[in-house]
């Protein structure tokens, strides 16, 4: 039998993993959401999903942290790797702390395909793993309060058969673990998936406010109109009530309101006028007192330090109408 057509995946009862794994909400969050983006793009049931795993490994213990998305070639066979090598340079920057460890992907079950994805990635890390989303597949459980989630990881190895060599994957359990701001996000992105955004929920929740209050409004102008009319009995209480419910009400549409209103605004205007003229005429004040010294200082630097002596040589005439110079 030829190697192609053994399956990928070595059965649980011959080998086993030794990796403690664990996976945080937002890998799981982010796979779903590149799938379901995918399929509404494409317009297919199970489109080629494809992103790479970031996380920590200490030994045998490994937490898969965040996820980004992975181009391929226009063949679809062959890995992006100048695209790959800067997302990751780029997360790198932003995440000093979380490295390369694997790749995801959607697919029923891994396949020869996987494979020689699974060999592009090798390069950057000696033993990638892959975490595979099966939504497929429909986990049985005999507890009717256990909920599985539809992923699988798995761990590459090296199967020798036939005295050949060959990549084939162990499936490794996992555990979901999340820390409280984790938490915190999934709570609220699950009562946002239910209920809509929280400005949504908001919004909505005034309107029923908004709407609850002019019902009522409604129902007293009715019986306003019906005491008017005579059809309805007087309850001097509730007139008493309404009336002061209205004079406490600001009179916005009146003219006396208007006017009062506009006064104020106006006067505050003028205070705010006054102010920026005072700060202006300050500043010119300093700015004339500065012009006043320095040319001072530059006409004494002129004149050196004898005594001043005013009209030398400046061409003085006489009292004939003649240079003063040409006379002597």
């Amino acid at each position: 039998m030829d190697t192609d057509d053994l399956p990928v995946v070595l059965p649980a009862s011959s080998t086993t993993s030794g990796l403690s794994l664990a996976l945080h909400p937002l890998p799981i969050l982010n796979i779903s959401e590149h799938l379901t983006r995918l399929k509404l793009q494409t317009k297919t049931n199970l489109p080629f999903v494809i992103g790479a795993l970031l996380g920590t490994q200490n030994g045998r213990e490994v937490e898969i942290v965040n996820t980004f998305e992975v181009g391929m070639e226009k063949d679809k066979v062959t890995l992006d790797h100048a695209f790959f090598i800067s997302r990751k340079e780029q997360y790198k920057q932003v995440f000093p702390s979380l490295e390369f460890i694997g790749w995801y992907t959607v697919a029923p079950q891994p396949t020869a395909r996987h494979i020689a994805l699974h060999e592009q990635f090798v390069p950057y890390s000696s033993t990638p793993l892959l975490l595979m989303l099966q939504p497929s597949n429909k986990v049985i459980s005999a507890d009717p309060t256990a909920q599985s989630l539809p992923f699988k990881a798995y761990e590459p190895t090296i199967e020798i058969r036939d005295r050949k060599s060959r990549s084939v994957f162990i499936e490794a359990p996992y555990s979901v673990e999340t820390g409280e701001a984790e938490r915190i996000a999934v709570d609220w992105t699950a009562k946002g998936g239910a209920s809509g955004t929280s400005l949504e929920s908001h919004l909505h929740s005034q309107r029923a406010a908004v709407k609850m209050l002019h019902d009522r409004i409604l129902v007293l102008v009715k019986y306003v109109t019906d005491v008017i009319a005579g059809e309805a009995t007087k309850d001097h209480a509730t007139l008493r009530s309404l009336s002061a419910l209205i004079a406490s009400l600001p009179a916005s549409e009146h003219s006396e309101f208007r006017d009062e209103f506009d006064t104020e605004y106006e006067d505050v205007q003028l205070t705010a006028y006054l102010s920026a003229l005072t700060k202006s005429a300050s500043l010119l004040n300093d700015l004339v007192d500065k012009h006043v010294v320095l040319t001072s200082a530059n006409r004494d630097e002129r004149s050196g330090p004898g005594p001043r002596r005013r009209g030398m040589g400046m061409g003085m005439r006489g009292p004939m109408g003649g240079d003063w110079d040409r006379m002597h």
